[in-house]
């Protein structure tokens, strides 16, 4: 897909990895909608950011798992630009929640953002790029989906679910849209990271280094274009998930 004049709508994208995602499709020249839950401050300074790069731009607050604030999200965006022809499902919850516990709150916090919103979201954007004859979703994942994290269940579980979808939106919406999914590897440094901590992660990746948030979104560009490739993950992680064999065998 030829991104110049289309229309993106980035979930959680004016902050972190979501700020460069949306910056990166405005910068091949699509519009873009940038949803936020809570950061409105970040989300429309995003949008300022994006128009200067000579698109449309439009912050939306939207709590993706509210179906109903999903759908007045989407109309205001059919709305303003017409259609959405990108769907970036890319707002997250990273919340410690160890097994077993007898609180669910955070559990369901994560599943209903993780798993409930990227669908909601889909499911919402569908018919339109259906109507439309055409349309890319791309889900956001990270490595928990492939290595569980201790004391991250609903994280973990839920960025697995992302995986899933993207491949059953794939199959479900073939031939006329596309879907695919990207798995960024480090990329920001969290606040609690000491140096010593980030350096073993740097070392942990076979390049050696971290990543960048425009890295990560130019795989996110990359798989928007690519009109050949759908159901497919793409891991951005400069080889973390195989760093541990650098040393040892077995």
């Amino acid at each position: 897909m030829d991104l110049e004049g289309r229309t993106a709508l980035i979930t959680g994208g004016g902050r972190r990895v979501g700020r460069a995602i949306t910056l990166a499709l405005a910068g091949a020249g699509a519009n873009v909608v940038v949803n936020y839950s809570s950061s409105a401050d970040d989300a429309h300074r995003t949008a300022d950011d994006a128009e200067a790069l000579g698109v449309g731009a439009q912050a939306v607050q939207a709590d993706v798992s509210d179906y109903a604030a999903v759908g007045a999200m989407v109309d205001l965006a059919v709305d303003r630009f017409g259609t959405i022809d990108v769907l970036v499902n890319n707002a997250s919850t990273f919340l410690p929640d160890p097994l077993p516990t007898d609180d669910l709150t955070v559990w369901h916090k994560s599943i209903d953002t993780l798993v409930h919103g990227p669908f909601y979201c889909a499911n919402r954007v569908a018919p339109v790029m259906l109507a439309n004859s055409g349309g890319v979703i791309i889900g956001i994942g990270d490595l928990t989906a492939f290595e569980p994290w201790p004391g991250f269940a609903g994280h973990s579980i839920g960025k697995g679910a992302i995986l899933s979808l993207t491949r059953q939106l794939a199959l479900e919406l073939a031939p006329t849209i596309r879907a695919n999914a990207v798995v960024p590897g480090p990329a920001l440094r969290p606040a609690e990271y000491d140096d010593e901590t980030y350096q073993r992660v740097a070392d942990d990746t076979l390049l050696g280094r971290w990543g960048t948030p425009e890295e990560m979104a130019h795989a996110v560009r990359f798989l928007v274009e690519a009109d050949y490739i759908t159901g497919e993950v793409i891991i951005v992680d400069g080889g973390q998930r195989f760093g541990h064999r650098k040393h040892a065998h077995g």
